[in-house]
């Protein structure tokens, strides 16, 4: 018997909240890449690894969010706490390799393309194996021109993401970039879930337990937890970084170019002046002791 599926039994509540989750995690995740490219050095590990936890983080809550909205009408629906939280460990592991092409390889095409796509595989894979942790008496089944629509949009939208905040500087646009990759998070979501049919028992026996309020509840709040968690690192990094990246990049060169500039004039006084000096006084002494001579 084919089951009756309702992906937005919330209405619009859950599609918009989990958007904003994934724009949350996208914008924190893609200003720390742009801040690791620009700095360099060996704070750029550092601002890698929490940019892919903070994507990751986002591309994981928002599917999480968005399928507590899933409901088949004459079925209960449960989730497999394993599965569900090894997601969050493949996010930000794809999340992680995806960034780090970029931070380590440079801005180039093949460089935003690789990481691009490795991301939009990521947020794929994040997707289906929540799927697979759908528990309910019947079968899930999924149109397979669909799915790899679903997977297209994820990669094309996470290349233009990661390609907008790290080819175009400031805060806007690195804004932009986190909107566009909420796009590509929960336009894969939706489109896959738009593939979904399912097809319950003849005599369908409900999941043991309430396994969608407590499996569900707890990435809905750890979630928000962590990304509050992630902003507060980054808006003190940041502070830090605005008060003394301008002093570091501004502050230094006209100190630098002043000794430039002021050492040879102080060098060729102090170089040409004694010798200037040492002339006078040699003749002084020569024309006074032929003063002193009978």
């Amino acid at each position: 018997m084919r089951g009756t599926v309702d992906g937005f039994s919330h209405g619009l509540v859950t599609p918009v909240a989990a958007y904003l989750m994934a724009c949350l995690g996208g914008v924190l995740g893609l200003r720390c890449t742009t801040r690791a490219l620009r700095g360099g050095g060996s704070v750029r590990p550092g601002w890698l690894a929490l940019g892919a936890v903070s994507i990751g983080s986002g591309i994981w809550t928002m599917h999480y969010v968005a399928m507590s909205g899933f409901a088949v009408q004459e079925v209960a629906v449960g989730h497999d706490p394993v599965i569900t939280f090894a997601g969050l460990g493949v996010a930000v592991a794809m999340t992680a390799i995806g960034i780090l092409v970029v931070g380590q390889r440079g801005v180039n095409a093949m460089a935003v393309v690789t990481g691009g796509m490795i991301t939009g595989l990521g947020i794929a894979t994040v997707h289906y194996l929540g799927m697979a942790g759908v528990r309910l008496s019947g079968r899930i089944e999924y149109d397979t021109a669909t799915v790899a629509l679903s997977v297209v949009i994820a990669v094309v939208a996470a290349t233009a993401a990661l390609w907008a905040a790290v080819s175009v500087r400031g805060f806007l646009p690195s804004l932009g970039a986190g909107l566009l990759m909420g796009v590509a998070v929960s336009g894969m979501h939706y489109t896959g879930m738009a593939a979904v049919t399912v097809h319950v028992d003849a005599a369908p026996v409900p999941p043991a337990g309430d396994g969608t309020s407590a499996t569900l509840l707890a990435p809905v709040l750890v979630g928000p937890v962590v990304f509050v968690v992630l902003a507060v690192v980054i808006v003190v990094s940041d502070r830090a970084l605005l008060a003394s990246a301008p002093g570091a990049r501004h502050a230094p060169a006209p100190g630098r170019a002043v000794p430039a500039a002021g050492v040879p004039a102080q060098r060729r006084p102090s170089h040409v002046g004694p010798a200037d000096r040492t002339v006078p006084a040699r003749g002084a002494r020569r024309v006074s002791e032929r003063a002193r001579r009978p």
